[in-house]
């Protein structure tokens, strides 16, 4: 293009070039462009009379309406003639405006196949060069088979700049129909070969797409590649291709994306290599390109068969980078760190704080980066640290690939090394709140699977915590069920009542369905089928207080007027403030009659001394202090005392199973951290702590210290076990 502009045709081209850049407001661009499009096609009414020259200027004044945003298919047919004109400046013009304006399916690039078919036939190596340059954009797999034998053909041009594009061109068309040019693939292997580095260099590129399919059959070439690396490493080819006194860069680092492709997983092939890489990170420069070249190296040594000197090397860069003060060191030091904590995770000890404050950094990317890291560091050790810094980034998370990312690693992380299922549950539910348009269907499933298998009759106790869920999901059925455009009232019931019937569910959650159940049934006046009737019944005779009242208010709710429903059921007043008259006010009337008729007053239970001394009795085993010798009951009697004041605490709000004079020290022994260490250093510790197979927290705690015994005492009566606090309001409401 810009060959073409430097003799521009008229000052009408300068003057639209001009106002195109002088317009302050897209209207005014589009009102200019409105008008160059009348004008050319105008000129296009008369193409006899329009000379090439003039016919160049404009298609290029439809290239800007193109890229402006507006059509210009008009005028594609003149570009598709302009590819025919014998002057090399317009073909090269016509070429690049059809490349600008079609693409692999328009219908118009039938007409183009002759004139490259016959361009690459040329003598003129520049008409051959271009048309090479057109065919990696205007050709499709119809029309590759008709141009393949032109294009293998120029392989063995005696320009160096005709075999790289006829190499480019080839390897555009194995990336569009492999099947057609199977049979011409050992020619790449043979353009390895070739006395040009850039035609060398050009082969790379399709040998590694090649490779990344199926290494297997060209291992054989490993001793090529560690070959021709080696000469560019020792300087060996010409000057003109160093770049910051860097040998070949692009080469290197192509080359050692092929050698970690054919070094994977095979050992002989990867001793080849160790001599190669090892010179490599020796003479590396230490400059952007150079850090390039080690960062690649790096990756490289980590794919390949491990050696443990060139583990050393790589991670001695690895440090380098991380250490480096600048940003994108630290993010090719994250990478590099990832990938050789791949093989030995011991490597990674030695940056503990160096990940944490990349952790903490304010760049995006290099947190991102060191999310990455840490995802790949997991182990069962450290799951319930990382998972947790990986929830806290998605919550700042505000680009929507990096949260669906983030949220398919925790998922992935919580199913795979999930200390307990309660963990996973919260885990997933976290999760939900905060990303749960990117929670996929499957992982909604197998959180539901969780929840109706349980953990097992091992661990009951964790069933209990899990069905929690279930209650939930009851209530918002309950309340919201019938807005489900999908779902009747009948099977809102049905599968309320399929949860009841589900093995090991308590009291709690048949409480909630029956009341899901009041809610449904009242709403819709539907009648209650016969597996409802039947769980009705079972909770009407339940010895659950709780289960019967629930029982008994649907049976009378499902017998009241509508009036009555609508006041006692309102819909949607879950969160409605409901006023409460705790001193039961209304019952007034109701208490001053039966005290007028000669009831009982009620007395609290702090003013009945007799009924207090009657329960010490009890605790006591029945053993009262008329029983022993006076100096024994007293001492007894204070025991007895003491043990009867300490109900409240064990069984009330300010429960604690240690004694009141022992827990502030088995306290502070339990939750004690070590000394001089800060909240990184102890985030490093749980983070990298099983590294080299054990945890800060395995550590068992110290023993207790034993608890002094007076000599000469009998060994204690076991006493009976402590009444249930049910009980002792039981026996307290005696008489």
């Amino acid at each position: 293009m810009q060959a073409a502009m430097r003799k521009p045709s008229s000052k009408e081209y300068l003057d639209l070039v001009k106002a195109i850049g002088e317009c302050k407001s897209k209207t005014e661009e589009d009102g200019l462009m409105l008008r160059e499009i009348e004008i050319l096609k105008e000129r296009f009414a008369d193409t006899k009379r329009i000379d090439p020259k003039k016919m160049k200027e404009y298609l290029l004044r439809l290239v800007y309406i193109e890229m402006l945003g507006h059509d210009a298919s008009f005028g594609y047919i003149h570009a598709v003639k302009m590819c025919n004109e014998s002057n090399l400046v317009l073909k090269k013009v016509g070429y690049m405006t059809t490349t600008l304006f079609l693409d692999e399916g328009h219908e118009l690039l039938i007409l183009i196949v002759n004139t490259l078919q016959q361009d690459l036939k040329s003598d003129n190596h520049l008409i051959v060069c271009s048309a090479l340059n057109a065919i990696c954009k205007l050709t499709n797999a119809d029309t590759i088979p008709q141009l393949l034998q032109s294009v293998v053909d120029q392989l063995s041009h005696p320009k160096e700049l005709v075999r790289k594009k006829a190499i480019l061109a080839l390897h555009f068309f194995n990336q569009r129909a492999p099947s057609v040019v199977a049979p011409h693939l050992p020619r790449f292997r043979q353009m390895l070969c070739d006395k040009d580095p850039s035609v060398m260099g050009a082969a790379l590129c399709a040998l590694h797409d090649i490779l990344a399919l199926d290494p297997q059959p060209h291992r054989n070439l490993v001793p090529s590649f560690v070959n021709i690396l080696k000469q560019v490493v020792e300087h060996r080819l010409p000057k003109t291709y160093d770049y910051h006194k860097c040998p070949a860069p692009f080469i290197q680092l192509k080359i050692l994306k092929i050698l970690a492709l054919l070094g994977s997983s095979d050992k002989a092939c990867s001793e080849n290599m160790y001599a190669v890489l090892t010179d490599m990170l020796r003479r590396g420069e230490n400059n952007q390109i150079g850090n390039a070249i080690l960062y690649e190296g790096v990756k490289t040594i980590s794919s390949i068969y491990p050696n443990p000197r060139l583990l050393e090397q790589a991670a001695e860069i690895t440090a380098r980078f991380m250490k480096s003060s600048n940003h994108n060191l630290k993010y090719c030091g994250i990478g590099a760190l990832a990938s050789i904590v791949r093989i030995n995770a011991k490597y990674a000890v030695g940056h503990q704080m160096a990940v944490i404050d990349c952790l903490e950094d304010p760049d995006d990317s290099l947190r991102s980066k060191t999310m990455q890291l840490l995802y790949k560091m997991t182990k069962p050790g450290n799951i319930e640290v990382i998972v947790e810094r990986m929830i806290q980034y998605l919550k700042a998370a505000t680009d929507p690939l990096t949260k669906a990312d983030t949220v398919s690693k925790v998922i992935e992380l919580a199913e795979r090394y999930a200390p307990t299922n309660q963990w996973f549950i919260s885990t997933v539910n976290e999760v939900i709140e905060f990303a749960g348009e990117l929670v996929t269907d499957s992982i909604a499933q197998n959180l539901m699977r969780l929840v109706a298998e349980g953990a097992g009759d091992e661990d009951e106790h964790a069933d209990n915590e899990l069905r929690v869920l279930l209650r939930i999901v009851s209530w918002v059925l309950g309340e919201y069920g019938l807005l489900s455009p999908t779902s009747s009232a009948a099977e809102l019931v049905k599968a309320l009542v399929d949860v009841s019937k589900r093995p090991g569910v308590g009291v709690a959650l048949k409480g909630t369905v029956l009341s899901a159940i009041t809610k449904i049934v009242a709403h819709s006046r539907i009648a209650l089928p016969g597996e409802a009737l039947e769980l009705v019944k079972q909770a009407a005779n339940s010895r659950s207080i709780s289960l019967q009242q629930h029982a008994h208010e649907l049976q009378g709710l499902t017998q009241s007027s509508a009036e009555t429903l609508a006041v006692a059921l309102p819909p949607d007043s879950s969160s409605e403030k409901i006023e409460v008259d705790e001193g039961l006010s209304f019952l007034d009337g109701f208490v001053q009659e039966a005290l007028a008729n000669g009831a009982k007053p009620f007395v609290p239970l702090e003013d009945r001394p007799l009924v207090g001394a009657k329960k010490i009795g009890r605790v006591n085993s029945g053993i009262t202090a008329e029983h022993l010798p006076s100096a024994a009951a007293s001492s007894t009697s204070g025991s007895s005392m003491q043990r009867s004041s300490s109900f409240g605490k064990r069984w009330g709000p300010g429960s604690n199973s240690i004694p009141e004079q022992t827990a502030p020290s088995a306290r502070s022994g339990l939750s004690e951290q070590p000394a001089g260490r800060s909240e990184k250093e102890q985030f490093a510790a749980s983070l990298f702590g099983d590294v080299n197979g054990s945890s800060p927290s395995s550590v068992p705690p110290a023993a207790p210290a034993p608890v002094p015994v007076p000599a000469l005492v009998p060994e204690p009566v076991a006493e009976p076990p402590a009444p249930s606090p049910v009980d002792l309001l039981m026996d307290l409401s005696d008489p």
